[in-house]
């Protein structure tokens, strides 16, 4: 998907982004990692000006507001994390429990990397049919791995078992289970990998794709609660960015007003129009500076709230030789 934006659309839509409104998943922070990455070698190419970094400054600000005052990124959205989630509510001392995951395809990948990240715990043995993807993984985490000869011995001394595979029929039956002790099988598969039937054993609780994604979808509806909050906290980082792009346009033009008051006060024709009316001066330089400081600061505040770049021009020579006359 390709769509061009411009002006004030393209700063809202790059807003919405780092917020994760725009993402897959809605609340999926992901992309804020991309857009700092994007930028810091378009800054080290010399591509990013100042107003492109004001602007992902901005958009950071707001995505660390959005994270702290609202819940647009809380609870489980992917059936992966879901697994993990499962898990950490319902597994004491887990820590201390033999994990197995069969299959190392992409979910079983994120699988992984969440059990890893968010439980703790390296007691994990990795399986898959193409023993150098589960041999790879596991050298990337610092985890175990076996050969699918040894899958038998593993489902007999795991606490925990993830399955992750893409079978058309079942890679775990009943008998695979049957008097080897207590064990929590999760089943991320589709269709299921592990045999129904298992779930008539004593000693087996087996947790289901579609049980996972209740989690999931009880996370979006919350999550979609929040974007009008998310969308309130970018509009007030959105103006306040505006508001400064505004200013810094008229920039060239208050520095050119600047030095023609600085002109004007070194105009002999001014200085012998102005004598008759300054009086008890002694360094007249000092008291110019802070005239010009006032009139340039009370021009801007006027440019930025009237938008009349032109009368302000004409306002700050007449406030100048107001504020120097008396």
């Amino acid at each position: 998907m390709c769509y061009i934006k411009q002006g004030s659309e393209a700063v809202q839509h790059i807003f919405e982004v780092g917020a994760g409104l725009e993402s897959q998943i809605l609340g999926d922070y992901e992309i804020i990692g991309q857009l700092k990455l994007a930028v810091k070698f378009a800054k080290e190419n010399r591509f990013v000006g100042a107003f492109t970094e004001r602007l992902v400054n901005s958009v950071l600000q707001s995505t660390k507001v959005i994270k702290n005052k609202t819940a647009l990124s809380g609870g489980t959205v992917s059936v992966s994390f879901a697994a993990v989630q499962f898990l950490k509510k319902n597994v004491c001392d887990i820590q201390n429990k033999n994990i197995l995951l069969l299959g190392i395809g992409k979910i079983g990948k994120n699988t992984c990397k969440n059990l890893v990240d968010y439980l703790n715990t390296k007691r994990i043995t990795l399986i898959n049919r193409t023993e150098d993807k589960a041999k790879d993984l596991a050298k990337e985490l610092d985890l175990n791995y076996a050969s699918m000869d040894e899958l038998s011995g593993y489902l007999r001394s795991s606490d925990i078992i993830l399955v992750a595979t893409n079978s058309d029929t079942p890679v775990i039956s009943k008998s695979d289970l049957e008097n080897f002790g207590t064990k929590i099988i999760i089943d991320l598969s589709i269709p299921y990998n592990v045999d129904k039937e298992a779930q008539d054993l004593q000693n087996v609780t087996l947790i289901n794709v579609d049980e996972l994604s209740k989690l999931k979808d009880e996370t979006l509806q919350k999550r979609m609660a929040e974007i009008p909050a998310a969308r309130s906290i970018i509009a007030e980082h959105k103006d306040e960015f505006l508001d400064w792009s505004n200013m810094r346009r008229n920039v060239p033009f208050i520095k050119a007003v600047k030095q023609k008051l600085h002109d004007m006060h070194s105009c002999e024709l001014y200085l012998s129009c102005s004598s008759n009316y300054i009086s008890n001066v002694t360094s007249p330089y000092p008291v110019n500076q802070i005239a010009i400081q006032k009139v340039i600061k009370n021009m801007a505040v006027k440019m930025r709230t009237q938008h009349q770049p032109g009368c302000s021009y004409i306002e700050a020579i007449n406030d100048f030789i107001t504020t120097h006359t008396n």
